[in-house]
């Protein structure tokens, strides 16, 4: 009996292996930098330099005419670098990628197309229930940058903003303490001969940390209270140097206090921030004495606190001055925007390079932490958790 011929080759039968591998392709990013028309926000999201760069990896950016004005980036700066300048701010809230400092307005919600992707600071403390329910009928994508992790596991917006308010704490609390803003007229800086200022900053975090390095830097003596002994620690060693630490007991705190110059709150609670200094504590204080509390955003740390504003910057109580402003990066506009740019532009071009969000938020889960919303479905349990709101885990939206 003859062997029935395989219509198939002995090659063709053999088992092939599988490519798994998803192929990425680079995609083009066309990009809308909004003016912020928030109050007393003076930063941009990209500098010139940052618009050049994306333009030359092959990509479109618009900006809203007057957007870089704050931070003093001119219309022609952008122009030049290659981006499209434009007065319609309808136009750019059109592009399908937007690019913002803070987060919308319902106003500007409704300005933006379904499906695009926001990029922006969330601000939980400030938001309410509408404003996730505007972004969930446009099936928005958002992403918030103080939720992107780096590849430490470390936040690198919020460490980059935390930099500028430590500096800028020690930089106004010398402006305050000077005669022209009617100050007891006391001068930073180790002065042969003249005792040296006398800090006190509650918080060793990074804001505590880049006030301590000011301050030392300046001459001042520096006193760090903190709870956690691990930051303590972590503060002695990046400033590389032995300088005085102590947990939050009263009465270390309340001698140091009566002692100082200056002192700068910057302790951040789950919720709220902790109140540390107690009224009774402020009463005790120089007169003349300044406080900075950098915490204010969270509630602040010091009893006598309220919120002021960088019009209205500073109040009076019982001889200390208080400077309670809730966004003092933004005093610093054009540094911060530096700041925001430099982390922007790497995401943006590895979004690009990974061929969209979908397939970034795949291979980077310091970006995917980033995300809280995901083409109109709340992805982020905090957020849930803090507005009672329905929540879906990103993995199982993301094959």
């Amino acid at each position: 009996m003859s062997k029935s011929k395989s219509p198939f080759t002995k090659a063709q039968l053999l088992p092939q292996e599988e490519t798994l591998e998803i192929l990425k392709q680079k995609g083009n990013l066309f990009i809308g930098i909004p003016k912020e028309t928030h109050f007393q926000e003076k930063r941009v999201c990209l500098t010139p330099d940052a618009v050049s760069a994306l333009v030359t990896n092959g990509h479109r950016v618009m900006i809203e005419s007057g957007a870089g004005e704050g931070a003093n980036f001119k219309d022609k700066n952008y122009s030049e670098a290659g981006a499209e300048v434009t007065k319609d701010t309808a136009k750019v809230y059109a592009c399908p990628i937007i690019l913002k400092v803070e987060p919308p307005s319902l106003d500007e919600i409704k300005l933006i197309n379904p499906q695009t992707l926001l990029i922006s600071a969330l601000q939980l403390k400030t938001q309410d229930k509408k404003y996730f329910e505007a972004l969930a009928s446009k099936r928005i994508t958002a992403l918030a940058f103080e939720f992107i992790k780096d590849e430490d596991g470390a936040y690198p917006a919020v460490r980059s903003l935390s930099e500028i308010a430590g500096t800028a704490s020690i930089l106004i609390a010398a402006e305050l303490m000077s005669n022209v803003n009617k100050g007891n007229g006391l001068m930073f800086g180790n002065i042969s001969g003249v005792p040296p200022v006398e800090v006190v900053i509650i918080g060793a975090g990074t804001v505590g940390e880049f006030a301590a390095r000011s301050a030392i830097g300046l001459g001042a003596n520096v006193k760090v209270f903190d709870n956690s002994i691990t930051k303590l620690r972590c503060i002695q060693s990046n400033l590389g140097r032995t300088i005085y630490t102590s947990t939050l007991q009263p009465k270390n705190l309340i001698k140091a206090l009566k002692r100082c110059d200056v002192a700068v709150g910057a302790v951040r609670g789950k919720n709220r921030s902790p109140v540390i200094v107690t009224e009774a504590m402020v009463d005790a204080m120089k007169t003349g004495s300044v406080v900075i509390d950098v915490s204010i955003d969270m509630g602040g740390c010091f009893e006598t606190s309220e919120v002021t504003n960088h019009d209205n910057p500073t109040f009076e109580y019982n001889g200390v001055t208080h400077y309670c402003v809730p966004n003092i990066p933004a005093r610093y506009s054009r540094s911060a925007s530096v700041s925001i740019s430099n982390i922007f532009t790497p995401y943006l071009l590895k979004i690009a390079e990974d061929g969209g969000i979908e397939n970034a938020i795949r291979f980077d889960r310091g970006l995917k932490n980033g995300l809280y919303f995901y083409h109109g479905i709340l992805t982020n349990k905090s957020v849930a958790d803090w507005f009672d709101l329905d929540c879906s885990d990103v993995n199982l939206l993301i094959f």
